[in-house]
């Protein structure tokens, strides 16, 4: 970060969940850029910043983002520079040409998890109401879909944390299940760190040996894919040594005979067995959890992105619940949010069968109000569709064009190279995207849109605490809004009206269309954001108080405060009583065998994020981390013969991949690990598994089945 002494404009980091506060400043060396700048008074990170944070200027360099419109021609098959008037012609024709041929349902919708609220909101609408498209889904299912829908399932409401990250540090134990924070999100480290400082223990439930990891009091390593027989054991444990808590049980919960029984076939010998967690570990990390008058469960992409997913969240979850910690202060489960508006990405309108304000678009009474408040008729929304791989695995079948925006599937999808093959058997494909990445060079059109610091507009981070991203900068001449992209294509699909471009009159009416539902913004509004450090949804407006610049007006002039902690009175259920869902441990989809005997697991590191398509175009960032790595224990390498730093091949039953080898005693020897953030012949993605979970429809990164090969020289 540098120093200044130039006035910074308070804003928030482009990439993960945390949405770090930050300033931006002139820079100080006097080149027209901009430079990160400290703010240490956000209570989330309090000034901290990881690489991509203090490097997050870089990708607003003319140098290495797109500046202009691209058009495929017909006379060189290229992408070639065009006029914005040419492009967003060339995609209002492809999309109505392929709209007129087959149906509206011929034309898909993909959406990105690091669009802000107001976009994310208005692509769900441009997707059904100009395009009446039931095909629209984003890549945050790829994210936390297993928690959310386990979530809805035992508590009525998915919000990722119930409580603020600041009660972290004051509870008794952490139980962090599949969460390398110190990579994927190193300012939130020091939560962990304070907890201990507290007294409190710390166990990290992984299958490496992670930076976190070492943080901990109980390293727990189990075999892929079995989380779900871990929590299953643990509560097998809890049970056996009458550790439940049965009058919280019985006041707050329903359900827990058919959880009960589910978890005791699940013996301590047998999740040894399964696991390769040794039954003293077990009965120790029962007993840090259980001692403590306070205790949290927190989840990340491990447990959830599984073909049981769900389940397997829905069983940490239950663990919470038998213990009494849910819904009560300093205590309970919560989900650690990946992408930077992940969070509000799914509640207002890009999920495939949601509708604004996290309302189920199969309800009747939510397709009214919704309806009503875009002007049209309940009956014309469309109903839902696809989930985000059902979508890019129907490209150039029942999908025949597709409009894009803010993702790089070629890269972050499973099975990718399958997914990349539908992208290019497309009729159409339009990309609105930042930088010319891997997904938008196959693309027909190319539009190049605004970043971060470049447009205002809000996200909701990991806590469900919604934030105001202001511009600091403006755009370079050639690049539009996304919001202006979707004005002027409804423009020309026959919709003059309903696509405003200025964000804020976006969101006003985001906070008509979430009013009354599950996630209401109806008491945010972008002056309220400006003066405080972010509002806690469930936030709905207050009756007969107007607000004006941020402040109340009216009879009570008294804002709704926000809901900082959910759940303390009562779930979000009909009758307000949390919900255990009986679950039992099955295999992964795909376990090793004597063709595949290894298995993989793919994450990320600490200086590249999601698809890479913007890191990788840090010179920094770069330098720290150039290139994919096959991480294998030292048995494993010995065994195929392979020393560190060797190219080795891994292959899967969808492809194979080469990258070098790092031999490390970190990782389990029955285990590989890959991160996922480059294309080409290091491309994780091409070995992972699209097995899908049946409720979240959250595919398998996790867990594969591979064999790994000396790369031929």
């Amino acid at each position: 970060m540098h120093s200044t002494t130039a006035p910074s404009t308070p804003t928030h980091c482009p990439y993960c969940a945390l949405q770090c506060g930050m300033g931006l400043a002139p820079d100080p060396r006097g080149d027209g850029g901009l430079a990160v700048v400290e703010r240490a008074q956000f209570p989330v990170n309090r000034g901290a910043l990881c690489g991509k944070g203090r490097t997050a200027t870089a990708v607003l360099s003319s140098r290495v983002r797109l500046t202009e419109p691209l058009v495929r021609t017909h006379a060189t098959g290229r992408l070639e520079p065009a006029t914005w008037e040419e492009a967003l012609d060339r995609i209002a024709e492809g999309l109505s040409r392929t709209r007129a041929e087959h149906g509206a349902d011929a034309v898909g919708v993909f959406g990105g998890g690091g669009l802000t609220n107001e976009k994310a909101y208005a692509l769900g609408k441009f997707a059904r109401v100009a395009l009446g498209t039931s095909q629209i889904d984003y890549n945050g299912r790829f994210c936390m879909s297993s928690a959310a829908a386990a979530h809805q399932r035992a508590f009525g409401l998915d919000r990722g944390l119930p409580f603020p990250l600041e009660d972290i540090p004051r509870t008794g134990c952490v139980i962090l299940v599949g969460s390398n924070l110190a990579e994927t999100m190193p300012p939130a480290l020091r939560y962990l760190t304070e907890l201990r400082e507290n007294g409190g223990t710390l166990i990290v439930v992984d299958p490496r040996r992670t930076k976190t990891a070492e943080q901990a009091d109980l390293h727990l390593a189990p075999r892929p894919g079995t989380d779900l027989a871990l929590a299953l054991g643990l509560m097998h444990l809890l049970v056996a040594e009458g550790r439940t808590d049965e009058a919280y049980i019985g006041e707050r919960t329903k359900g827990w005979e058919e959880a009960r029984a589910a978890a005791m076939a699940h013996w301590p010998e047998l999740v040894e067995r399964i696991t390769g967690v040794s039954v003293p570990e077990l009965r120790e990390a029962v007993r840090l959890f259980s001692t403590p008058k306070d205790a949290m469960v927190l989840t990340a992409r491990g447990p959830e992105q599984q073909s049981k997913g769900t389940d397997t969240v829905g069983a940490w979850i239950n663990l919470t619940l038998a213990t009494g910690r849910a819904g009560r202060p300093l205590s309970g489960y919560g989900c650690l949010t990946g992408q930077g508006n992940g969070q509000g990405g799914r509640e207002h309108g890009q999920k495939a069968d949601q509708l604004p304000g996290y309302r189920k678009l199969t309800d009747p009474a939510a397709r009214a109000h919704v309806a009503q408040v875009w002007g049209v008729d309940p009956e014309s929304l469309p109903g839902p569709g696809r989930s985000a791989y059902e979508l890019l695995d129907a490209l150039g079948g029942d999908v025949r064009s597709l409009l894009l925006m803010g993702s790089n599937p070629v890269v972050s999808a499973p099975r990718a190279a399958h997914i990349e093959e539908r992208l290019r058997s497309l009729d159409f494909l339009a990309v609105a995207d930042v930088v010319l990445s891997e997904t938008a060079e196959l693309a027909d059109v190319v539009l190049p849109v605004a970043q971060w610091a470049e447009e205002t507009g809000t996200t909701t981070n990991l806590e469900g605490r919604v934030l105001l991203r202001r511009r600091a900068i403006t755009p370079p001449p050639g690049v539009r809004t996304d919001l202006f992209v979707l004005h002027e294509l409804a423009a020309r699909l026959g919709v003059e009206k309903g696509f405003p471009t200025d964000p804020e009159e976006v969101f006003e009416e985001l906070r008509r269309a979430s009013a009354g539902g599950p996630a209401d913004y109806s008491g945010i509004t972008y002056g309220r954001l400006a003066a405080e450090d972010g509002v806690f949804w469930p936030c709905p407006a207050q009756e007969g108080v107007e607000v004006r610049g941020g402040e109340p007006v009216g009879a009570e002039a008294e804002l709704h405060p926000g809901t900082p902690r959910l759940f303390l009175d009562r779930f979000a259920t009909e009758d307000g009583r949390a919900r255990f869902v009986p679950v039992v441990h099955r295999a992964a989809a795909e376990e090793p065998d004597a063709e595949f005997p290894v298995l993989l697991t793919t994450g990320r590191v600490v200086a590249q994020y999601q698809s890479g398509a913007q890191t990788r175009r840090v010179a920094e960032l770069n330098t720290a981390a150039p290139g994919p790595f096959v991480e294998l224990h030292p048995q494993l390498a010995e065994r195929i013969g392979v020393a560190d730093g060797e190219e080795v091949t891994v292959v899967s039953r969808r492809g194979t991949a080469v990258a070098p080898a790092r031999v490390s005693r970190a990782i389990r020897p029955d285990t590989v690990f890959m991160p996922f953030h480059w294309p080409g012949e290091g491309r994780a993605n091409t070995l992972t598994n699209p097995a899908l979970d049946p409720v979240s429809r959250m595919p398998e990164f996790k867990v594969c089945a591979v064999r790994l090969e000396r790369t031929a020289a």
